[in-house]
């Protein structure tokens, strides 16, 4: 295991403070200052390791993403079933509600509901879809999903409801507890393999 440096404990130190400002502010009202003082740093210790507060949001997302799609990929190329696959990617989606609701707070008012934002991130983004994409089109040669459907547009609509549902927990429209987490997951999952699943 590797041991962080000092340089990268203080930039993830700054970044965690980031999410935290950011959640409870929102990024347009967040000043600089505010993350130097949520972080407990010097103001010009945050430039010392980002350009811009813009630059702070950008890898905030791309940290995350590049985590949450290598947990992806690692689903898609297990060889588990395909609705195993569904379930696991559904759960591991929808859970970070519960770890750190903070942090998808962030993503989904500044980065998913942001058109300039989206622009900036869709080549990361797409790659969520490509693997989401694969997993619908490996149960399709596995016999387990229909093969009539385009494997695009279902990666499309499994991406939209857990985008959807993150957002209805956000915006507070949905029971967010770990019963709502947990049917959410159920039902997500459920409402997925059905359709998908192979008519006899």
């Amino acid at each position: 295991m590797t041991v962080p440096t000092a340089q990268e404990e203080k930039r993830r130190q700054i970044l965690d403070a980031a999410v935290r400002a950011f959640a409870r502010k929102g990024y347009h009202s967040c000043r600089v200052g505010e993350i130097a003082e949520e972080a407990g740093v010097a103001y010009g210790l945050v430039y010392h390791y980002f350009d811009s507060k813009e630059a702070v949001l950008e890898t905030i997302f791309r940290d995350t993403w590049t985590q949450m799609l290598a947990r992806i990929r690692e689903v898609a190329d297990s060889g588990e079933p395909a609705n195993e696959q569904v379930r696991k990617v559904t759960a591991l989606l929808l859970r970070t509600w519960r770890r750190d609701p903070d942090l998808v707070r962030v993503l989904v008012r500044e980065v998913t509901r942001s058109p300039e934002q989206m622009r900036r991130q869709i080549d990361e983004i797409g790659h969520a879809y490509d693997a989401l994409e694969q997993i619908v089109a490996n149960g399709q040669k596995t016999g387990e999903f229909r093969d009539d459907l385009d494997s695009q547009i279902a990666a499309t609509i499994f991406y939209g409801a857990l985008e959807e549902v993150l957002t209805a927990w956000v915006m507070g429209q949905l029971p967010d507890g770990d019963e709502g987490i947990a049917k959410a997951e159920q039902d997500v999952t459920g409402l997925l393999c059905d359709g998908l699943a192979k008519r006899s």
